[in-house]
């Protein structure tokens, strides 16, 4: 059966390569007519149908080689941008260029075709002779990883609509899809507690003056700083740079079973969701698996982590890394028991686990 089903898939392509147009209905209604007064002049033998008949042939002929001038010449580029996450519209770039010299082409169709994506159709009325166009694109790729080309079917039924003429290009381009960066439930909740562990034990001054701030209740009133105050009419508070940001470590376990495939997925997410956020506040954070280490901002960007997320796969037989040896607030998505985790030096932690899904966490003990 699977055998049978290819081998029509590649006729189709054959008879598509051999006949690349399509019949529509008004050609379908077209072609009756045409066998009409083809049966009719045989029959009669009358010259008036026969000359109806070379007519309604040449029609055909005329449409079939001006449609097919329509597509010929033509240039095709799409761009699109650095960064693309995964279940997010980005409006990329095409340009079309019709490089005939003494014929526009008119009523060009362009739709993609793309694994895993969804593109918007495009219309151009004209393309006039010698001239590229840009327009604008709405791309949207459903998964993450690395996305090999694409291609782009360019169609025109100029100028009777009888038939759809179709020309496939296909482009030798790797698109390189991040994960979702969007909130998902529980992403919230879970980023909302990674904070409040930060921030507890993130309070208090340096020795580096860093601005002058209005006073907050419950603060000290010896970092008043009573000329600003009086300047102001309000009271003021000279504010002192932290010595260092509290170290968020981040723990993605790559040892993840066949099982839990779709909670690894969600897991990927999930990093991808607490980096991208904590990255805007410019948190420090560590962010660690089997085969990867970084510490932002010292060793790179948000896009860094993005990049690995966006191919990262699940591998199997790989212990866990100790965890650093800076104090640190530490979060591990793992599906091993808490057990394992705890006898890898990975307590205290914030334990994400198949188990409890995503939220709500349980704590390493």
């Amino acid at each position: 059966m699977l055998g049978s089903d290819a081998a029509m898939r590649r006729l189709a392509t054959i008879l598509r390569a051999l006949w690349p147009r399509r019949v529509t209905g008004i050609g379908a209604l077209f072609g009756v007519a045409v066998l009409a007064v083809g049966t009719a002049a045989l029959a009669s033998g009358l010259n008036l149908l026969f000359l109806i008949l070379a007519a309604m042939l040449s029609m055909l002929m005329v449409s079939g080689f001006i449609s097919r001038l329509s597509l010929a010449g033509l240039e095709l580029d799409c761009v699109l941008p650095e960064h693309i996450t995964a279940r997010r519209a980005v409006r990329a770039r095409i340009r079309v260029g019709n490089l005939k010299r003494w014929m526009p082409s008119f009523s060009v169709h362009l739709t993609g075709q793309q694994a895993g994506a969804s593109i918007a159709p495009l219309y151009f009325p004209v393309l006039p002779e010698n001239t590229r166009l840009e327009q604008a694109l709405e791309v949207r790729f459903e998964r993450r990883g690395l996305h090999q080309g694409g291609s782009f079917r360019l169609s025109t039924a100029f100028p009777f609509g009888f038939l759809v003429r179709e020309a496939e290009v296909t482009l030798s381009t790797q698109v390189l899809v991040y994960p979702s960066v969007e909130a998902q439930a529980g992403f919230e909740e879970l980023l909302a507690e990674v904070r409040g562990d930060l921030e507890t034990q993130a309070r208090g001054h340096g020795y580096d003056f860093y601005r002058i701030r209005p006073y907050e209740a419950f603060e000290s009133a010896r970092h008043v700083d009573w000329k600003a105050t009086a300047h102001t009419g309000e009271l003021q508070v000279r504010e002192f740079a932290r010595e260092q940001e509290r170290l968020l470590e981040i723990l993605l376990d790559l040892d993840a079973p066949p099982e839990c495939e779709g909670w690894f997925e969600k897991a990927v997410e999930c990093c991808a969701f607490l980096i991208w956020r904590l990255s805007e506040r410019a948190a420090r954070v560590r962010f660690r698996s089997q085969l990867f280490d970084i510490t932002l901002p010292e060793m790179g960007d948000a896009y860094s982590v993005l990049r690995y997320l966006a191919v990262v796969t699940p591998v199997r037989g790989r212990a866990l890394p100790p965890p650093g040896a800076e104090e640190s607030s530490r979060l591990v998505f793992s599906a091993r028991p808490p057990e394992q985790i705890r006898e890898a030096g990975w307590d205290p932690a914030r334990l994400v686990g198949p188990q409890e899904g995503l939220l709500p966490c349980s704590r390493v003990c």
